[in-house]
């Protein structure tokens, strides 16, 4: 939960960030506000982790990236995204020619 708190206020620290300028502002002034009752900070922590995955922001931090990535495994990912599109390409292919067979 430590990381998810960090990646949080990394996020909000600058603007250029996930958040496009526009949305920036909008969301610096709205926030996600947590209240702490009877000094219980694991379970405002808790609440504060369930808001933001109901409302999405946990997506976006997850999404940004936090680490170099080498250009070998750039490859290996690169190979493996154009391997599936081929994939896929030869199934819709394949699916085609079976429908139009039905068809006729």
């Amino acid at each position: 939960m430590n990381s998810t708190v960090r990646n949080t206020w990394t996020l909000f620290a600058r603007p250029g960030g996930a958040l496009s300028s526009l949305s920036w502002g909008l969301q610096q002034w709205r926030g996600i506000r947590v209240k702490v009752f009877d000094g219980n900070l694991e379970r405002a922590l808790v609440v504060l982790q369930r808001k933001m995955q109901s409302s999405g922001m946990e997506r976006l931090i997850k999404r940004q990236e936090t680490h170099h990535i080498k250009n070998s495994e750039k490859r290996v990912l690169a190979r493996q995204k154009l391997e599936q599109k081929l994939r896929s390409q030869d199934l819709a292919r394949k699916l085609k020619a079976i429908l139009i067979k039905k068809v006729r």
